[in-house]
C-alpha cells in the first residue's frame, strides 16, 4: 500500500462526512437555531462565559482535545496492523466522534452550559449524576497524570523544545490583552507568535546553550541527581513540578488571558504541522512496509482492545468534557456548534491518520517493524518515539533537517498536551466544585481550593507509582490502559444521555444510539477482561492500582448504563426540576 493513497482515501471520507453527514445531523437531528441565546451571552462573565468567534473557539476546542492521545493511541495500535487502526480512526471519526462531540456541545448549550455530569441528573436522576461525576473525576485525574508524564518525558528527551514551548506563554498573554482590551484582530498576532516559536525551535536545535537539558546540567545520565534518584528521574521530577505550577496558574486565569489566544496559536501550529507532514508525505512518497494485519500479535487480541487503545482520533469521552465544560460556555451562535464540535473531531481524525502513516512508513520492511513491535508492551513503550521519528522522516521530504524536524514535532506534541493538561485541570476544578455543592462542602467550591486539590492529586498520581519496568514517575505510563477504557466508557455514557434527550424531543436518536451500543459493548467487554483477568491479584499482570480504579469505574459505569436504559425506555420519569425552556 502506498502512503499517499492511504492518506487520500481517509481525507476523502472525512470531507464527505463533514459535508453531508454533519449537515444532516445539524439540520434534521439537532435542529440548530441561529437565534437561540447561548450561555456565552446569557451568563457572560468575562471569565468562563465569553462569546467567541467560531474560528477562535474551534482553535481552543481542537487543541484542547487534540493532545498527545491521537498520536500515542494510533502509534501503539498499529501493533495489530495498520488496516484495523485506519478503519477505526476513519469510520469512528465520521459516525461516532463527530456526533459525540457535536452532540455534547449542543446538549450543554441547550442546558445553560452545564457539564455532562450535571446533565445526567436532568436526564436520568440524582444517583446517576453522582456516579457519573466520580467517573469523570477519576478520568480527568488520569488525563492530568498521563499528559504531565508525556510532556515531562519529551522535555527530558528533546531539550531543544523547551524554550519554543515556554516562549508561547508571554506571547499568548500579550495577544489576549491586545484582542480583548484593545479590540485588535487575533489572526496576524497569532501567526507572528507561531513564527517566533518556530524560529526559536530552529535556533535551539543547533545552539546548545538554548537547550534546557536538565540531565546534562546535573552531570549526565549516570549522575546521582536529586535525592539519589538519578539525573533523568530528577529532571523528570523538576519538570513535573514546573508543569503543575504552570497549570495551576493557567487553569485559574480568565479564558481570554491565556487559554483562548494560546489555543488559537496552537490551532495554526496544528495546521502547519499537518501541512508539513502531509506535504512531506507527498514528496517522500513512502510505501507502507508494516503489515496490514500483524500475524505475530498473539499476546494481546485486537478485538476488542483496539477500540480502547485508540480513543482520541476515533472517539473520546474527554471530548465531551471539553464540549460541555469550556466550549459550550464560549459558543457565540448555536449554529457554530457544527463547525466547532464535528469539525474538531474531523481535525483530530486527520491528525490520527497521519500519525498512523508516519509510524507504518518508518520501517524498511516487516522484519524491521516486528523487531520494534515485538509485543504489545514494547509497542506501548515506544509508540510516541516512533511517531516523532516517523514524522521527522516525512518532514525531511520538505528539506527540513532531521534534528530541526524532531524539535518541531516535539514542540507540536508538547503544545497540544499542555493545552489538554490545563483544560483538564480546569475541568477537574469544575467537577470538585460541583461535588462540593452536592455534598454541601462550600470550601470545595472555592476556585483555589478546588484547583489545589486537582494539581496536588495529579502530581502525586504521576510520580508515586512504580512498575512496568519504568521505575520512578511511571504513573502516567501505568495508567494509560485504564485511561483508554474509562475514556470510552465516558463517551458511551455521553452518547446514551444524548439519545435520551433526543428521544424526549421526539427526534431520531439512532445516530447516537447505534455508535453508543457498539462502543459500550466493546469497552465493557475489554474492561472486564482487563480488571478480572489482567489486573486482579490472580491476573497475568497484577496491578492493584489499576484493579481498584478499574473496578470502581466498571461498577459505576454498569450502574449508570442500567439506570440510563430505564430512562431511555420510559420507565424513569424525568426529574421534576427539569427546565423545559432549556432542554427543548
Amino acid at each position: 500500500m502506498n502512503g499517499i493513497l492511504l492518506a487520500l482515501i481517509g481525507l476523502v471520507v472525512y470531507a464527505l462526512g463533514f459535508r453531508f453527514y454533519s449537515k444532516y445531523v445539524a439540520q434534521k437531528i439537532f435542529r440548530l437555531d441561529p437565534n437561540y441565546v447561548t450561555p456565552a451571552h446569557r451568563y457572560k462573565d468575562g471569565v468562563d462565559y465569553v462569546p467567541t468567534n467560531k474560528f477562535v473557539l474551534w482553535g481552543h476546542h481542537f487543541t484542547s482535545v487534540a493532545g498527545a492521545a491521537p498520536i500515542l493511541g494510533p502509534a501503539i495500535a498499529v501493533y495489530w496492523g495498520w488496516l484495523p487502526a485506519v478503519l477505526w480512526v476513519v469510520l469512528g471519526t465520521v459516525f461516532a466522534a463527530g456526533v459525540h462531540d457535536f452532540g455534547t456541545l449542543v446538549l450543554s448549550v441547550r442546558n445553560k452550559g452545564q457539564s455532562v455530569g450535571t446533565l445526567a441528573h436532568k436526564l436520568v436522576g440524582q444517583r446517576a449524576k453522582i456516579l457519573f461525576l466520580f467517573i469523570i473525576l477519576i478520568l480527568v485525574l488520569m488525563v492530568n497524570a498521563v499528559f504531565a508524564w508525556v510532556i515531562s518525558n519529551l522535555f527530558v528527551s528533546y531539550p531543544s523544545s523547551v524554550i519554543p514551548v515556554f516562549i508561547q506563554i508571554p506571547l499568548a498573554i500579550w495577544i489576549g490583552y491586545a484582542v480583548y482590551k484593545r479590540s485588535k484582530k487575533m489572526l496576524l498576532p497569532s501567526l507572528a507568535a507561531l513564527v517566533v516559536m518556530y524560529v526559536t525551535a530552529v535556533i535551539a536545535s543547533r545552539v546548545d546553550f538554548l537547550q534546557i537539558d536538565l540531565v546534562a546540567y546535573m552531570g549526565g545520565a549516570d549522575a546521582d541527581g536529586l535525592f539519589g534518584l538519578g539525573a533523568r528521574n530528577s529532571a523528570f521530577l523538576i519538570w513535573i513540578v514546573i508543569l503543575m505550577i504552570y497549570v495551576y496558574i493557567a487553569s485559574t486565569l480568565p479564558v481570554w488571558k491565556l487559554l483562548q489566544p494560546r489555543d488559537f496559536i496552537n490551532s495554526h501550529q496544528l495546521v502547519v504541522g499537518l501541512l508539513i507532514l502531509y506535504l512531506g508525505l507527498v514528496f517522500t512518497n513512502p510505501e507502507v512496509a508494516a503489515p496490514a494485519f500483524n500475524s505475530n500479535a498473539t499476546d494481546v487480541s485486537w478485538f476488542p482492545l483496539l477500540f480502547i487503545t485508540i480513543a482520541c482520533g476515533a472517539i473520546s469521552g474527554f471530548h465531551g468534557l471539553v464540549s460541555s465544560g469550556t466550549s459550550s460556555k464560549q459558543l457565540d451562535k448555536e449554529t457554530d456548534a457544527r463547525f466547532v464540535g464535528y469539525g474538531g473531531a474531523v481535525g483530530e481524525g486527520i491528525l490520527a491518520l497521519i500519525s498512523i502513516i508516519a509510524v507504518v512508513t518508518l520501517f524498511s520492511g516487516t522484519d524491521a517493524f516486528s523487531a520494534v513491535y515485538s509485543s504489545f508492551g514494547e509497542a506501548s513503550a515506544s509508540g510516541l518515539g516512533n511517531f516523532v521519528e516517523g514524522a521527522a522522516v516525512l518532514a525531511q521530504g520538505l528539506a527540513i533537517p532531521s534534528d530541526i524536524a524532531a524539535t518541531i514535532v516535539s514542540v507540536i506534541v508538547v503544545s497540544f498536551a499542555a493545552t489538554t493538561l490545563d483544560t483538564s485541570v480546569r475541568l477537574m476544578r469544575y467537577i470538585i466544585a460541583e461535588l462540593g455543592v452536592e455534598y454541601k462542602v462550600p470550601t470545595l467550591t472555592k476556585t483555589h481550593v478546588a484547583t489545589s486539590i486537582a494539581v496536588v492529586s495529579s502530581a502525586i498520581l504521576v510520580v508515586l507509582p512504580e512498575g512496568g519496568g519504568r521505575g520512578f514517575g511511571a504513573g502516567g505510563y501505568l495508567l494509560w490502559p485504564l485511561f483508554g477504557t474509562s475514556n470510552q466508557l465516558l463517551a458511551g455514557i455521553s452518547l446514551l444521555l444524548i439519545s435520551i434527550w433526543l428521544k424526549r424531543q421526539g427526534r431520531n436518536y439512532a445516530v447516537t444510539l447505534i455508535p453508543m451500543i457498539f462502543l459500550m459493548f466493546m469497552t465493557l467487554w475489554a474492561m472486564f477482561q482487563q480488571v478480572v483477568f489482567q489486573w486482579s491479584w490472580f491476573g497475568s499482570d497484577s496491578n492493584m492500582l489499576l484493579f481498584v480504579l478499574g473496578a470502581i469505574i466498571f461498577v459505576f459505569a454498569v450502574w449508570i448504563v442500567l439506570t440510563a436504559f430505564q430512562a431511555l425506555s420510559g420507565r424513569i420519569t424525568p426529574p421534576v426540576d427539569e427546565d423545559k425552556k432549556d432542554v427543548g
